[in-house]
């Protein structure tokens, strides 16, 4: 006979206990990223992942409503784009070689303000709100 099982609790986590393992340096950087995503998407939601380094932006729940993401690791962070992929970059700064997503490394303060930045994040948006 089967043990039954304890029901499965999901944990949340503030922004700050996200980026409590990192450095003060990727801290302040996440911050600086994450002040950027929401100057450009103010009325965005801010989700952050339960168990991973991931924060996720957008209009809606689930998978579906994400327009970005911003991703926290010991030298910097990324901040990727939902449907990446598909969106007209310009100016080259989408990196990544998977089929759906595409991200922007972020190392110091100075590369949220790459040109072409906001607009990549800008044009994700619009390309959410086609989705819909």
């Amino acid at each position: 006979m089967a043990r039954p099982t304890a029901p499965m609790k999901i944990r949340s986590r503030t922004f700050d206990q996200l980026l409590s393992p990192y450095s003060p340096g990727v801290q302040t950087l996440a911050r600086q990223t994450r002040a950027f995503v929401l100057r450009l998407l103010p009325d965005a939601e801010q989700t952050v992942d339960a168990s991973g380094p991931y924060i996720c932006y957008g209009y809606g729940p689930g998978y579906k409503g994400i327009v970005c993401t911003i991703s926290v690791n010991k030298t910097g962070v990324k901040l990727a784009l939902a449907q990446g992929a598909t969106l007209p970059d310009p100016t080259g700064l989408l990196e990544g070689a998977g089929k759906v997503h595409r991200h922007v490394v972020i190392t110091t303060a100075g590369d949220l303000e790459q040109p072409g930045l906001d607009r990549l994040v800008r044009t994700a948006y619009r390309a959410w709100q086609k989705r819909l």
